[in-house]
């Protein structure tokens, strides 16, 4: 079994913009940001686990640092953000506009639109994000990690495991540097045990 506190890093310039898609472009943490991974590091503090993974974007390896303060962050480009193509740096708002029928496309069959066009499939994304945890699963096994990652992967990771659409993954919500926990057994099932904690 492994046991994963999963985090979304905190809030970013991005974020605070409209909440404009970030995707791979490495926007920095605000001043809320930087204080939201503080009070996380205040909620694990007592917890004990084996090794903390993060996506290679500053702003997860900074929440990583920050709410585990741990020097031995290590990362991971199997847990970096959804390559949003052509919607990076956008309002939802404003890439529907523009061109609507991608994101229809995208919210009827995430598996296999591209997102933005010009992105990844949601199916490329599962692939990726799964081979981690399922790598994780054998070299933690009975034990605790962080992974510290991005909202669009880990909601549509959430949302396979869990046996949902992947059409649905946007019913769940992860908050900036809220605390998701959950656990794998020994085959891989989920059990989800606390979601924006």
């Amino acid at each position: 079994m492994l046991s994963v506190y999963l985090l979304r890093h905190g809030e970013t310039t991005y974020n605070a913009d409209g909440n404009r898609y970030c995707g791979r472009t490495d926007a920095s943490l605000t001043n809320k940001g930087i204080k939201q991974a503080v009070n996380v590091f205040h909620q694990l503090k007592d917890e004990k686990f084996n090794a903390v993974y993060s996506s290679p974007l500053s702003r997860a390896c900074l929440t990583a640092q920050i709410a585990t303060e741990s020097k031995q962050v290590q990362t991971d480009e199997r847990i970096i953000e959804v390559d949003f193509g052509t919607w990076e740096g956008k309002t939802k708002e404003e890439f529907i506009a523009e061109e609507p029928s991608l994101w229809e496309a995208w919210m009827s069959d995430p598996a296999n639109a591209k997102a933005g066009g010009t992105g990844e499939t949601g199916a490329e994304v599962i692939e990726r994000v799964d081979s981690f945890f399922n790598e994780m699963l054998q070299k933690h096994a009975n034990q605790t990690i962080v992974v510290v990652a991005h909202n669009g992967i880990n909601r549509l990771y959430m949302a396979y495991k869990l046996g949902m659409e992947l059409k649905n993954y946007r019913r769940i919500f992860q908050e900036n540097s809220a605390i998701t926990f959950f656990e794998l057994d020994d085959t891989g099932e989920i059990t989800l045990k606390r979601l924006n904690a």
